[in-house]
């Protein structure tokens, strides 16, 4: 659905939300295979700890709620290298959120990060690519997106969103030889989820997930979801008339 990448040197990458977590270790593992990787997030300081390992490495501030700054990245990459094969999104943020606990400063923020934010960065990236006729996009949801889930009331809604806007994206784009990667973790072990409550299924590192989405990408796939053995269950399950889907969340989940 997408060309297989073949080799990583020299690839121009910019990972959005690399501070920590999925895009640090996704970063690190480009970096590992050769290819050049700017790094960005609100966390100038940390991204400078990590390109102090990678003689390939550029620290870049970014706030993917700030459209001008986002803007202003993406024209000194542009000068700085010529152009970009590669940009991952990975920056968002998670709030647990249930029906008699509704946080509308939560659920704005949630929107403003996790959906807004990754539109800020389409308006600024899609034109260059489109105009260079090659490269590609990564969009970082999640498999909430997928069906709803207890404690999702906000989450869930905005992978949704995304899950959707990667489908309409490809058939936009991929036409016009632009790649377009949908991601969609389960549970990882990174600072955003470690202050969950509830137990997580299938429960994976950072690194265990970077390495999935490189493989994915190599493969040329559009969806890249992992781990297998849990996301498919959700796929599944989302078949289901929701009698049973519902009985089956109840059931697994506790909630």
């Amino acid at each position: 659905m997408n060309p297989a990448i073949r080799d990583w040197q020299g690839k121009r990458i910019w990972v959005i939300g690399a501070s920590s977590g999925i895009g640090e270790e996704t970063a690190r593992l480009l970096l590992s295979l050769g290819a050049k990787v700017a790094l960005s997030a609100r966390k100038l300081v940390q991204l400078e700890k990590i390109a102090a390992d990678y003689p390939l490495a550029e620290a870049m501030a970014v706030d993917i709620c700030d459209h001008s700054s986002i803007a202003a990245c993406h024209a000194s990459l542009m000068q700085k290298w010529g152009g970009i094969d590669l940009v991952l999104v990975v920056a968002g943020s998670y709030n647990e959120m249930r029906a008699d606990s509704i946080d509308m400063a939560a659920v704005n923020s949630l929107i403003d990060i996790n959906v807004r934010g990754v539109y800020h960065c389409l308006d600024v990236i899609l034109p260059a690519l489109l105009l260079q006729g090659k490269g590609g996009i990564g969009i970082v949801g999640s498999v909430a997106g997928l069906s709803g889930l207890p404690k999702a009331l906000i989450y869930g809604p905005t992978k949704a969103a995304l899950i959707n806007l990667c489908e309409s994206l490809y058939l936009d784009v991929r036409p016009k030889n632009i790649a377009v990667y949908m991601i969609n973790p389960g549970f990882v072990e990174t600072p955003m989820t470690e202050g969950n409550s509830f137990k997580m299924p299938a429960l994976i590192s950072a690194p265990e997930a970077a390495l999935a989405i490189v493989k994915g990408m190599q493969r040329g796939d559009f969806h890249i979801h992992f781990p297998h053995r849990f996301t498919n269950w959700l796929r599944l399950a989302r078949l289901l008339p929701y009698r049973s889907y519902f009985y089956l969340v109840h059931k697994v989940t506790g909630l």
